[in-house]
């Protein structure tokens, strides 16, 4: 491992390239659509008329993350066959999607919903409601932003045998991200996207490949854990596998619930580009989580006894050695190693679009300044953007966990609004006060518990939360009476 393929000055034109050809494609799409009026619909959603081909790719550049390959391979390094769940994750993440996208989307086209927060205001009609599911929704958008940058340090350091420094990398990659979002919006994030998929699908193939060419495979991997590590190939204690069952509906619904994902519903052509991209990612998770499954359960055998945090640079150790052995390899390695940073990059420049909306439209437009222009909203979601930005680098400078665990908090809080999007969708007598109150709840017992470290019976502290929220929605609803006005008007909202 002395001799890095992508170390020193090839390493520095590899992420050189990638970096500007973002930029490149965030230019085109502002050149090409300047003419265009720039109004809160064509900056967040792209005019809502994405197609499936690109719809496809932006949701799996906002599924798959940063976090599924430069995380998850490191956590089934550590874990072993226990992490077999994290494909079952992206399975049930599109069943969620299923749940209540088709519905949502046809009433977003109805009511013109640029941002989550439109569907809750239309909804309940409630200004508490409102502003705390969107101070939630930005808990969990910064916390995945805050992810995303971290998993773009320890992408280009591990991906450049440490040539490029952690710190470096997040600088760079992050202006980038800001400038090319700034320029294109919807349009710019969308299109990168297309080209990061791309890349990450063929780049995660080919390392696959060379691992069980120069590693021994998966087989040889199994013989040599069974040996060394059998606890990673022992079946999990009841504990185990109630904490897994946990992570799995916490994963379901969250995820679902993401706000850029629920964006992302909002901004399809029609009815039927969203089913058709939603029906193509359910077939994603055997080829992108689970090859990145087997990659980390044949690292055990090729780089025995890390540390976790010489782990979290497993992939980029795993490509450097393979793009060593061979030019064709070297240059896949070069596609995986963009695919990565860019698919890092994706995932972060859509949490930031989303977030600078909900604070544009949500909180400024429709609280602090009523009578905002769209092009002043967008300006304010700009500028607020690049200071959320500046202080999320700050916090990711030294990063304070390992990736999983930053993946894992955002969820407890933002899974609290499940209850006001799912049951509010469908259930016509949801009360504006129930849904207040239980998500209030839910958000403190959950924070608790998460701080606190409780997870009784294994079972993790948001879903302690959101049970707590639900049964409160419910319960509260069925007592509290509702005026036949407001009958009218939630069953013309929902029709």
């Amino acid at each position: 491992m002395n001799n890095l393929a992508f170390s020193g000055t090839s390493g520095i034109i590899i992420m050189l390239f990638y970096g500007f050809l973002m930029l490149a494609i965030g230019l085109f799409t502002y050149l090409k659509n300047k003419g265009i009026h720039q109004s809160n619909k064509e900056f967040y959603l792209g005019g809502g008329s994405i197609g499936v081909f690109v719809l496809f790719f932006t949701f799996f550049a906002t599924q798959y993350s940063g976090n599924t390959v430069v995380g998850y391979a490191p956590t089934a390094y550590r874990l072993g066959f226990f992490w077999l769940q994290s494909i079952t994750f992206f399975i049930l993440i599109v069943i969620g999607y299923m749940l209540f996208a088709p519905r949502l989307y046809v009433l977003s086209k109805k009511y013109n919903f640029i941002t989550p927060s439109d569907f809750i205001h239309k909804r309940f009609q409630s200004k508490g409601v409102t502003i705390l599911a969107s101070l939630l929704m930005l808990y969990g958008l910064g916390n995945y932003l805050l992810e995303q940058i971290v998993a773009i340090g320890h992408g280009v350091s591990g991906l450049t045998g440490g040539t490029v420094p952690y710190q470096a990398a997040v600088v760079f990659f992050v202006t980038i991200m800001v400038i090319y979002g700034w320029l294109g919006g919807m349009r710019s994030v969308a299109y990168t996207d297309t080209m990061q998929g791309i890349a990450l699908l063929f780049g995660v193939l080919i390392l696959l490949i060379g691992s069980i060419i120069y590693f021994g495979g998966v087989s040889s991997a199994t013989d040599y854990a069974a040996v060394m590590s059998p606890e990673k190939l022992g079946v999990p204690d009841i504990n185990g596998v109630v904490g897994w069952f946990s992570m799995l509906i916490l994963v379901t619904i969250g995820a679902a619930i993401y706000p850029h994902a629920i964006q992302r519903i909002f901004a399809a052509k029609s009815e039927l580009s969203l089913k058709r991209s939603l029906t193509g990612m359910a077939w994603m998770p055997f080829i992108t989580s689970g090859f990145v499954f087997l990659i980390g359960i044949i690292g055990i055998q090729a780089f025995p006894g890390l540390s976790e945090g010489d782990s979290e640079q497993l992939v980029g150790m795993m490509a450097n050695h393979i793009a060593s052995q061979h030019s064709f390899f070297y240059w896949a390695m070069v596609l995986l190693f963009g695919g990565i940073i860019a698919a890092i990059v994706s995932t972060a420049d859509s949490v930031l679009l989303t977030l600078s909306s909900v604070i544009s439209k949500d909180i400024y437009g429709r609280f602090i300044n009523k009578e905002a222009s769209d092009k002043k909203q967008i300006l304010v979601g700009k500028i607020t953007g690049v200071f959320i930005v500046i202080f999320l680098l700050i916090i990711a400078w030294y990063p304070p966990a390992t990736l999983y665990r930053i993946f894992i908090l955002k969820f407890e809080l933002l899974i609290q609004i499940a209850p006001a999007f799912i049951i509010g969708l469908y259930w016509k007598s949801l009360h504006k006060h129930a849904v207040f109150i239980g998500m209030l709840v839910g958000t403190v017992v959950a924070s608790y518990m998460a701080f606190a470290g409780l997870k009784p019976f294994g079972i993790a502290s948001g879903l302690w939360g959101l049970l707590i929220n639900t049964i409160i929605c419910v319960a509260a609803s069925l007592f509290i009476k509702t005026s036949q006005q407001e009958k009218a008007r939630i069953e013309k909202a929902l029709s």
